[in-house]
């Protein structure tokens, strides 16, 4: 699993040059930005279970079929199993906050998704709605901590909602 500065400074060894302007400033961003990462993956480590729990609150509030006969979330079983892939991209999305880099989540959660997914006949948009909603909760908290959102902290959720987006199984 590489950061940021790991693929950046890789790039420039592939192609066996020294380090430009354009590589210093973005590791001078990069290191400029980790206190607020490292801030909010602090947050998010201690509060994964609320979070979890109020973006499916809000899921299922938004989307009670979900959770009725033929919904994706109904029967404890499958309910658990929402849960806990909820808990699984907060946890990847986290990693990727701290690295500062998204390719983590490629590597580690989207790559074989799309089979999965389908093997299992789980819709994605309600899974990539589910991260959304994971993503303001996020901010909300970060906020009420003092903690700066915007586009670092939102960025590895967006990120995962593109690439479920991408491999979009419809409801059955």
């Amino acid at each position: 699993m590489a950061d940021a500065l790991a693929a950046l400074i890789g790039q420039y060894d592939i192609s066996g040059r020294y380090l430009d302007r354009n590589a210093i400033d973005q590791i001078g961003d990069y290191f400029s930005a980790a206190e607020q990462r490292l801030a909010a993956a602090e947050q998010i480590s201690g509060a994964a279970g609320a979070i979890v729990r109020e973006a499916s609150a809000r899921l299922f509030r938004a989307e009670p079929d979900l959770l009725n006969p033929g919904g994706n979330a109904y029967t404890t079983r499958r309910l658990s199993a929402c849960l806990r892939d909820m808990d699984y991209f907060l946890r990847y999305a986290s990693y990727a906050l701290v690295a500062g880099d998204n390719r983590v989540l490629d590597e580690r959660v989207l790559a074989g998704l799309n089979e999965t997914y389908k093997a299992l006949g789980v819709p994605t948009g309600p899974t990539a709605r589910s991260i959304s909603l994971m993503a303001d909760v996020v901010e909300e908290m970060l906020a009420d901590a003092g903690i700066p959102t915007g586009a670092l902290i939102r960025d590895p959720f967006q990120y995962l909602v593109r690439g479920l987006v991408e491999v979009d199984v419809r409801n059955r």
